[in-house]
This record gives C-alpha cells, structure tokens and sequence, in this order.
C-alpha cells in the first residue's frame, strides 16, 4: 500500500511529536536507562552483537533492508535456541521515498506426506511439539533474500560474512542466551546432530564461554555463495532431507523447492488516532488490533490514575476475547476465509468491550458470533528513515529439537501450531501454512512513521504490543519506561502469569476479581522482549529502546 502525505497534517503531528517528544526526553524514576538517540541510523536486537554487526552495515552505506539481513544471520549465530535458517520470517518494510508499506510472508507450509490421516492413523489427538512431525518447511532463508532483492543495495555474501566469522572464530554467549540454551538441554540430547552441534561438552555453554559453530558457519559460506537454489534446490538441502530420511522425517527435495514468500498488505485500526499496522493471517498481528479496539471503549489513563488493578483487569479482558477470536478464526487465508474485515469493525469491538464487567473476569472467554461471508525480534531505521521491522522464529526454544545433520541448521517446530481438529480453519494440509504467532508491527501518525517495534514470544506478542503501545498512548509513558513497565501474560481461561512489579495489592485485586495467578518456572522469560525505534517528528532524530528481559541493546550513529 502507499500511505498518504499528509500536507494538512503536518500541524497535528507537530502537536503529537511534541508531546511524545516531551515524554521521551524525560527520564522516568522506573526506567532501567535512557532511550538511545542518534541521527543516521538505529539498530535494536536481542543480542548486543548482533545490534553491532547492523550498525556497521549502515555505517558501510547499507539501507535498513541491508542492516536487516545481517542482523537476522548473526541472531542465528548468537541466539540459536531462538531464530535462524530453519525457521520462518514475517518482515514489514517501509520506503520512506515512496510512503510504501509492505509486509513479507516467509513462512513456511507442512510438507506434502504430512496429512490428517497421518496422524489420524496414529490416533493422535495434538500434534508433537518436538521431533519430525512438528517440522514445516523452512522459510526465512527464502524471505532474507526475498527481501534483498526487492529493497537491498549490498551483497548477500557481504552481508552474510559476519555471521559467518563469528560462528568459526566463536563468540562469548550471553547471560540469558545461556540461561535458554540450558533450559533446552533434554530437547537437544534426542537428537544426535543437535547434541553434537549445540552440546559439544554435553552441556549448554556457561555465560560468558566462547562458543564455535563450524557447522553452521560452513552452511552459511555455501548459502552466501549459492543465495536461495543452496538451501531450496541444492547441496545444502539434499543434505538437510538426507538427515530426515534417516531418521524418519517428512520433507522433500520438492517441499523445499515448492517454498516461495509472498508479499501482502498490512492490516490496521485506528487507535486514539494512531494507525497501528499488523501483518495479516496467517499471523496472529489482528489479535492485537482486536483487542486494542475493544481497549479504545475504556478510559485506560484514568483508571490507571485512580485504581490500577482495574486497569490490568480491563487488558487482560481485552485480551481474552481477543484470543477467544484468534483462536477460532484464524488461519491460512489461501485454505480458510478469515473475515478480517469483520473482526476489526469498531462496531464488533464495542459488542466485545460490553462483555467485560468492572468486578469479575470472564471464566469461559467464547469467540465473537459473525455473519458468515525462543523467537528474535529487531527493528532497523536507516538514515533515509527507511525502516524494517523483522521478526524471524523457530518457536519453541531449539524448535523441533532436530538440527539438520552437519548442516548446523535447526529445524523449526511451527507445524506443531496446526490443529488435527477436521473442522478447525487451521487443520492440517499439505502445503498449507499454519498459524503464526510471530507479528512485526508499525504505529504511523497522519500518515507518517512513528515507532518500527514488536515484542518476541509466542503468544505473548499481540499481548505485549498492546501493553507497550497503550503505556505510551494512554499513560504517557517515554519509550524505555514503557518497556520496562511491569506486564502480564494471558495463559488461557483464568489463568494470568504476572510480574511481581505489577505490585501485590495489584495482584491480590485481579486474584480477588477471578484472575488465577499462573505459576510458572521463569516469568521474566514468559513477558518476551520488545525493542522498539520511533522517528522523532518534531526533531527528526531517531529514539530506540530494547526489553532488559533480554540480552539486547538499541544502538545509533
């Protein structure tokens, strides 16, 4: 789509930099630092390293495209458990020089011999989470240079070559990298290729040792040589199906050469007069927008003024019946009608907000009633203020658990997100892609760019940008301290994981309404972690945050 130049707006995008500029140069008590700031470029990750490796690209004369592929090649290096090769990419691009925004479908779809009856047959009710079956076919490589193709300048080889010697001369891991990693350690011995890869001493590396991967760092040299036909027609793919077939998996020489990203519009509401954009199914990007619509019927900043258990209580609402419609409408929009347009009416969302009553949760959260008819996420803003909000994912922590004999490369898990339901939108087919958790997401202001931002997480990021964006909006909140503010996390039904910083008259107020207090082995880890880079429209410099939940950091010239 295009967005449009707003002349006649210019004034009241004056007034909103004005005041978000003011938000942002104070540095609130509760802020754990200060914004970044910088002029020429900005770069925010997960992994300290990688936030580098992007910056030096931009520094080189490369765009925010640029900066973004070589950034998700050394995530792959330095946050394996999280992102990489063998997972799937959802990207939103903006060109400044055009007012273009486009969103990147790189997922990937269950390979052919993997059908209902298969496991039907099996008598299996859910499909696995780990091993074979959970595997879909890989396509954030497909996407990478899908999307260097399209906006890039540089060279795929270039831009690959950091990774690659970081993944041969080693790098030392981070502290909550580590704490991941060893976390997934019973996942990585069922495999002998992901012990032998990821478990060279038989055990996570310790915070702070210097890991090698020469295997991937191998893979990724025939990748930067070869581009896409390596992986999806060529030696580093027969060797991936290889492994499968040795140990029983199911995708072909075929499935991959069968994988192609596709470009799609973004999907949007107005909130408050901020036009927050999402990408479409078969991502879960409309949960957000379903729920900051139903928010939009509530005054969020009085109550969190006057009783802030009962501002929680209203997003957690809010996001139950979010999730309520996520997970009964959407799907592969190619194999299942997903009514869109209807979910996002202000109208539906009003029917949604009656439902939420101010003294007691909602136990069996049901989905709306229509007429028929370990994931890394980054942000890149370049000096044109071109921006790319990129998210790249193997689901769970490893993924599947397998990496792809020699290759280094670990396979994704996302075909565990397909259901075996034969009425369900999201069953299982060949070819088909599954639902996607994973959403990138813009906010625009009278038609201008104002934050490239996304929160990593599985189900926690339609969730997390909520929360982020309505500290901002509603409560006023400068950009680290938004981040840094307390979250919770809706677990299904009752259940609610919350942060003790929430406070515990907070709590005990949402336990007392009916929210049930989940308990689970690391909270931190459950909120997920945002970064976030907002175009400064009264000064013009770029301002970026990243979450303390993970290792990362924003970083400008």
């Amino acid at each position: 789509m295009r967005l449009p130049r707003y002349a006649a707006g210019m004034a009241a995008l004056a007034m909103a930099g004005a005041a978000l500029h003011a938000q942002t140069t104070m540095i609130p008590a509760r802020e754990s630092r200060s914004a970044v700031r910088a002029q020429h470029g900005m770069v925010a990750t997960s992994q300290p390293l990688a936030s580098q490796v992007g910056l030096e690209v931009l520094k080189r004369g490369g765009n925010a495209v640029d900066a973004a592929i070589a950034v998700a090649a050394m995530l792959n290096v330095t946050e394996p458990m999280m992102t990489g090769v063998g997972g799937d990419a959802f990207v939103m691009v903006y060109w400044s020089k055009t007012g273009e925004l486009k969103g990147l479908n790189a997922s990937g779809r269950a390979p052919q011999a993997l059908t209902l009856e298969h496991f039907q047959q099996k008598g299996l009710k859910q499909i696995p989470v780990r091993g074979m079956e959970s595997i879909s076919v890989p396509g954030a490589f497909d996407g990478w240079v899908t999307l260097l193709n399209r906006y890039g300048t540089m060279k795929l080889s270039d831009l690959l070559e950091p990774a690659i010697e970081y993944a041969e001369n080693g790098f030392p891991v981070m502290e909550k990298t580590a704490e991941d990693w060893n976390a997934e350690v019973e996942v990585l011995k069922r495999d002998a290729a992901s012990t032998a890869t990821y478990l060279p001493q038989g055990r996570a590396p310790k915070p702070g040792e210097i890991f090698r991967n020469a295997n991937l760092a191998k893979t990724l040299r025939a990748l930067a040589a070869g581009g896409r036909d390596a992986l999806y027609n060529g030696e580093i793919g027969r060797q991936m199906v290889a492994y499968f077939q040795q140990h029983g998996g199911y995708i072909t020489m075929q499935d991959l050469a069968a994988q192609h990203s596709e470009w799609v519009e973004p999907i949007s509401t107005d909130y408050r007069g901020y036009k927050v954009f999402e990408m479409p199914p078969n991502g879960q990007g409309l949960t957000a927008l379903i729920a900051l619509n139903i928010l939009e019927n509530f005054d969020l900043r009085s109550m969190w003024q006057q009783q802030r258990d009962a501002y929680y209580h209203t997003e957690i609402e809010a996001m139950k019946l979010a999730f309520a419609d996520r997970n009964r409408y959407i799907a592969d929009p190619k194999f299942a009608k997903v009514p869109v347009e209807q979910l996002l009416s202000k109208q539906y969302a009003k029917q949604r907000a009656a439902l939420i009553k101010p003294g007691t949760a909602i136990q069996d959260p049901q989905p709306g009633m229509l007429m028929q008819g370990s994931t890394t996420y980054f942000t890149v803003v370049d000096k044109d203020h071109n921006a790319v909000s990129f998210i790249n994912s193997l689901y769970e922590h490893f993924g599947s658990g397998v990496t792809a004999g020699d290759t280094g490369i670990v396979m994704q898990d996302r075909g565990s997100q397909f259901s075996l339901d034969p009425n369900s939108p999201n069953v299982i087919a060949p070819g088909k892609r599954p639902f996607h958790t994973i959403i990138p997401a813009m906010v625009f202001k009278d038609g201008k760019l104002l934050f490239s931002f996304g929160v990593m997480g599985g189900g926690m990021q339609p969730q997390g940008h909520v929360e982020v964006l309505t500290r901002i909006i509603d409560l006023g909140m400068g950009l680290q301290e938004a981040i840094d503010a307390p979250r919770f996390r809706y677990d299904g039904g009752s259940r609610v994981i919350m942060e003790d910083a929430m406070g515990a008259d907070v709590i005990a107020a949402l336990e007392r309404r009916g929210h049930r207090r989940a308990s689970v082995p690391n909270v931190r880890s459950a909120m997920g972690g945002a970064q976030l880079i907002m175009l400064d429209p009264e000064t013009g410099a770029l301002a970026g945050a990243s979450d303390p939940r993970k290792d990362g950091q924003a970083v400008g010239w």
